[in-house]
């Protein structure tokens, strides 16, 4: 929703300035008159995204506050005085900033999770999701420490398929340079020397193609890779679109190899989010809507907003779920179970622990797997070349011995 700055007089007449989330200005004006303030000026905020501009903090660092923020209040530190002590240690100017903000906005009479739905670009949806329920379910404390676990996870992930993908983006852009080179510098040093069998109709097919193609390349390689940077901008900017980020996750769940991966590792986190929730009283329809937001995955996000349709005319979880294809049959299987014995939060968290584990091993064997099949390519690229340079030199030493 947006932010309306207000300029409003209370019952003394003292002059009442500030800001509120609405979906309209009119909203803006009711909210105002609940709280015996006569709006004098509702305007749209335009200083509510100062923060979007700046650097992303790293996840890590976000870790670390959730786990200190949920420390503190464990401890019997207010709100507010907690805020201050993590702004004051925090080591980046935006966030920083962004604590102070949120803490300001809690002052003026705002939840925790709505100062930090305000700042998209340091708080996750999910960690929004999740400290808004716990400050509605009276589980303030463990939400940030579960976000805290989360997002921890997440970083741990992220480095270990950073370090794994590695190697194999290595030999990638290592081999693509050294065909790249090969082609362009090598190739046409044969091109003068095979003219002769060009011109009696015996050069090979396949020398023939790469000489041409390393001449397109030498002549329109510049033209190539301005085009391929132009294609590149226009799918970045397709995929910010909401279409084009529904059309990345269908791509991403259904890659060869990784597509599963990206699947299960989804699948886990929807249910953990789920099954915390669920454990903690946070009614099914709210915990769907929250949970949904934490499978960042648009495609799975439709299937289970499917299901909370389905609970609402009071059908089953696991029956929408399994309608839609992209869950596995096993956990589908153990939802089942779990609804009919009543114990869907625990087995929710079950079924998360075995999945990531399953899956961090699949991932393991697919960056192994990647590293031959990069090599592969590779030396079979280069055979291309040196066997469409070999066959035409025989051909030439037999014809002209």
């Amino acid at each position: 929703m947006p932010d309306f700055a207000y300029i409003a007089r209370d019952g003394q007449g003292e002059r009442v300035t500030g800001s509120l989330s609405a979906a309209s200005q009119r909203e803006v004006v009711n909210i105002l008159s609940e709280r015996s303030l006569f709006p004098l000026e509702v305007t749209v905020e335009k200083t509510a995204k100062r923060f979007t501009l700046g650097r992303p903090v790293k996840g890590q660092a976000m870790a670390l506050v959730y786990a200190q923020l949920a420390a503190l209040l464990r401890s019997g530190v207010p709100l507010l005085r907690s805020l201050d002590v993590l702004r004051n240690q925090a080591a980046k100017p935006i966030l920083k900033e962004v604590l102070g903000d949120v803490r300001d906005r809690i002052e003026e009479g705002e939840t925790l999770g709505d100062g930090m739905a305000r700042h998209t670009n340091v708080f996750s949806e999910m960690a929004v999701n999740m400290v808004r329920a716990g400050g509605e379910g009276g589980f303030l404390e463990e939400a940030l420490e579960r976000v805290a676990i989360f997002s921890e996870q997440q970083e741990d992930l992220k480095s270990r398929t950073i370090g794994a993908l590695a190697y194999p983006v290595f030999l990638a852009i290592v081999g693509s340079l050294v065909i790249t080179g090969l082609i362009v510098f090598i190739v046409p040093q044969f091109d003068s020397m095979f003219d002769r069998l060009r011109q009696m109709g015996q050069l090979p097919f396949v020398t023939d193609w790469l000489l041409n193609f390393s001449a397109a390349l030498r002549q329109w390689g510049l033209y190539i890779i301005a085009a391929l940077v132009v294609v590149l901008l226009v799918v970045r900017g397709r995929l910010q679109t909401d279409s084009g980020k529904r059309t990345r996750d269908l791509v991403k769940i259904r890659l060869p190899l990784f597509g599963i991966v990206f699947r299960n590792f989804a699948v886990a986190r929807f249910c953990r989010v789920l099954g915390t929730l669920l454990r903690n009283g946070v009614p099914i329809l709210t915990s769907l809507d929250i949970s949904r937001e934490a499978a960042g995955n648009r495609i799975l996000s439709e299937a289970i907003g499917n299901a909370s349709e389905n609970i609402t005319a009071g059908e089953t979880l696991a029956g929408p779920l399994a309608a839609s294809g992209h869950f596995p049959d096993t956990v589908v299987e153990m939802i089942t179970v779990a609804e009919e014995s009543n114990t869907l939060d625990s087995v929710l968290v079950d079924i998360a622990d075995g999945l990531e584990k399953r899956t961090s091993r699949a991932l393991d064997l697919a960056v192994r797997l990647l590293e031959p099949i990069m090599l592969l390519l590779m030396a079979g690229i280069v055979l291309f070349v040196v066997v469409a340079l070999l066959v035409p030199i025989i051909r030439m030493s037999s014809t002209f011995g």
